[in-house]
């Protein structure tokens, strides 16, 4: 029917079918089963063409040249209506009707009357099975185009859920983490949506509970301290008025009571010495539980680290000497003077040489305390020795108080040294590998206008 009215408008115009086709734009015969179609005349010629090449010319003495309409391959034609009996001769030209399946290629004639005479409009129809196929491409295209907006559609939606359940997941891995004790955590809380808000919250959360936790750490050290100031003035009521009779005594008795042969009053003075030595280190050691739990009452004055140091040294230069073990003393350029106080630093210096020794087994080794300027204005200590080293376990517990690796200690020496270096404004570290000796590195804070320390040789 598209056909037969294509030809129709041809006839009652005076443009050709393939110029009508490109002016109307009849973009069913594109994707229909649509081939050809031609306007005959009377006489076999074509008149008019879907294809341009069929259609009339002139020839070179200018007379007009038609093409033949058995000279145009057809497929096998079939009426497409049945005429009126006047009307059913046709002309020579045209093959007799041919029966045409269904779906099959085929052409069909059409006769129509007009002003010029009679003209047959055929319309050739190719295979239903080419429809078939359009149809087929263009719904794998269409599927095609499905599956593209499925995939795309699926990416996006797997982003977006992505970009919410991240920092959920995230929150739940640091929520974990609190869990555990870690409140030094933190989540990023740079999204300006609801999640943020809730990362943000969450990053105050732990903020303030690790807050509280030092806080709690701090109330507990100071309830330790107080309990250790209460035990350290019972045990210097009880046990030092003893103590210093039982030392009186032992003087008296290797005085006035020291056996008259050599060798006897040999071995009584060595175990009076020895007893002597246990009253002594029993008395340092409620010296020390005074000093730790006691208040820090500093007397500042201006202090000559070198001076400091070598009075260290010599508390146990008898001890090295006797081991084999070197003692030294290094400094790098002019110190400064520093404002601290005497006694308290003393004590730093004793505790540290002490251990230092005590640390180094058998015979040989050294100890040294070397003293430089640090950034800015302070001075930084070094001491360091040849001796055993710390444990990696242990050597996060050096400072704490009642931790000592030795079988008779206190674990109050590096806890005063800790507390004194804190007093004075400085800080101290320690670095140590098992079997390779130890160094402890102090920082103090110089005076502004101190007077600068000599170098001596």
């Amino acid at each position: 029917m598209t056909g037969v009215a294509l030809a129709i408008k041809s006839l009652r115009s005076d443009q050709y079918l393939d110029e009508i086709i490109k002016s109307g734009n009849q973009a069913l015969l594109n994707d229909s089963r649509v081939k050809n179609i031609l306007v005959v005349d009377e006489s076999g010629n074509v008149m008019d063409s879907v294809v341009p090449d069929y259609n009339p010319g002139e020839r070179e003495d200018k007379t007009p040249r038609y093409v033949q309409f058995k000279d145009v391959p057809l497929p096998p034609l079939h009426n497409a209506a049945q005429f009126p009996r006047e009307l059913e001769q046709l002309p020579a030209w045209m093959p007799s009707s041919a029966n045409v399946d269904f779906g099959e290629a085929g052409a069909f004639y059409f006769s129509v009357e007009t002003d010029k005479g009679r003209r047959f409009i055929i319309v050739e129809l190719g295979s239903a099975n080419t429809l078939t196929g359009q149809l087929e491409r263009q719904a794998s295209t269409t599927a095609l185009y499905t599956l593209l907006l499925l995939l795309v559609t699926t990416f996006i939606t797997g982003f977006f859920v992505w970009r919410f359940t991240r920092p959920i997941k995230e929150l739940s891995i640091a929520a974990r983490k609190v869990a555990g004790g870690d409140f030094d955590v933190q989540v990023a809380s740079s999204r300006g949506d609801e999640m943020g808000t809730l990362a943000s919250a969450f990053n105050e959360m732990t903020g303030k509970l690790g807050r509280a936790r030092e806080l709690e750490m701090q109330l507990h050290q100071a309830e330790k301290g107080a309990v250790v100031g209460r035990l350290a003035a019972a045990i210097a009521h009880e046990i030092r008025n003893p103590l210093n009779y039982i030392n009186l005594t032992l003087d008296h008795l290797r005085s006035s009571f020291s056996p008259a042969d050599e060798a006897k009053r040999e071995t009584y003075n060595k175990l009076t010495e020895q007893l002597k030595t246990e009253v002594a280190r029993i008395n340092r050691h409620i010296t020390d539980f005074l000093k730790y739990s006691r208040p820090s009452t500093l007397e500042l004055q201006k202090v000559d680290l070198r001076e400091e140091a070598e009075d260290a040294l010599r508390i146990v230069a008898a001890r090295a000497e006797e081991h084999g073990i070197k003692t030294l003393i290094e400094q790098d350029g002019s110190l400064p003077m520093i404002m601290a106080d005497r006694e308290a630093l003393r004590s730093v210096f004793t505790n540290l040489v002490i251990n230092a020794v005590e640390a180094i087994d058998g015979e040989g080794g050294s100890v040294s305390i070397k003293l430089s300027k640090a950034v800015g204005d302070a001075v930084k200590v070094e001491v360091t020795d040849s001796g055993c080293g710390i444990g990696e376990k242990d050597i996060s517990k050096v400072f704490e108080p009642y931790f000592s690796t030795k079988e008779t200690g206190t674990g109050l020496g590096l806890a005063i040294v800790k507390k004194a270096i804190d007093d004075h404004g400085g800080s101290i570290n320690v670095s140590s590998k098992e079997g390779n000796g130890t160094t402890f590195t102090i920082i103090l804070p110089a005076t502004e206008k101190g007077a600068t320390m000599k170098v001596e040789g």
